[in-house]
């Protein structure tokens, strides 16, 4: 779940290609300490209370899209880095922080996707709950955080072969139109 295509992943290519690996640290780690964190809170009970509000939910739908979109037109807009005075793959604005991706992943559909499924599907019935949910947390941060860094690292890779403004220009403006089309995944 964690490895495809979806906000985060794409996401982590545009920074590691616009900003560089070091720099895009912070965002690796925020998203797989803030998925770990949605699916211990959806293990808590965080999905009964959607099932009793629904308004709830959907409050949590339009503020996902809002964002989204912001995300979505912050990157495709982003210029081309500049060359001359900073490290390659390195642009002037900036990642991600650690805390934006954290609480970006409750916001996330492909995340709340994630969340629910793995916490329905794979938590044990009774008095072994709690172990499979921290379980499922242990799975999720151990083959989540490599995957995401591999993406982060194929960002790198795209940045060092964009040569011209024109294809960042070209790049920024496809990962934002990829961003948003994750919209799909909450319709």
């Amino acid at each position: 779940m964690t490895g495809t295509p979806g906000p985060n992943n794409i996401m982590l290519t545009a920074s590691g290609a616009n900003f560089g690996f070091t720099r895009t640290i912070p965002h690796l780690v925020g998203v797989s300490l803030g998925v770990a964190s949605l699916i211990g809170t959806v293990a808590g009970g965080l999905g009964v209370l959607f099932e009793t509000f629904p308004v709830l939910q959907q409050g949590l739908r339009l503020v996902a899209c809002a964002y989204l979109l912001y995300l979505a037109w912050r990157i495709g807009t982003a210029p081309p880095p500049a060359r001359d005075s900073l490290q390659p793959g390195e642009s002037e604005g900036r990642p991600m922080r650690f805390h934006e991706a954290l609480l970006f992943q409750y916001v996330n559909p492909k995340a709340w996707a994630m969340a629910i499924t793995a916490v329905s599907s794979f938590t044990a019935a009774g008095e072994g709950y709690w172990v499979s949910a921290a379980l499922i947390v242990a799975v999720f941060l151990l083959v989540g955080f490599p995957l995401t860094t591999s993406w982060a690292a194929f960002g790198v890779l795209l940045g060092q072969v964009l040569s011209s403004p024109r294809s960042w220009v070209w790049f920024n403006r496809c990962m934002g139109v990829l961003t948003a089309s994750c919209l799909a995944f909450m319709w």
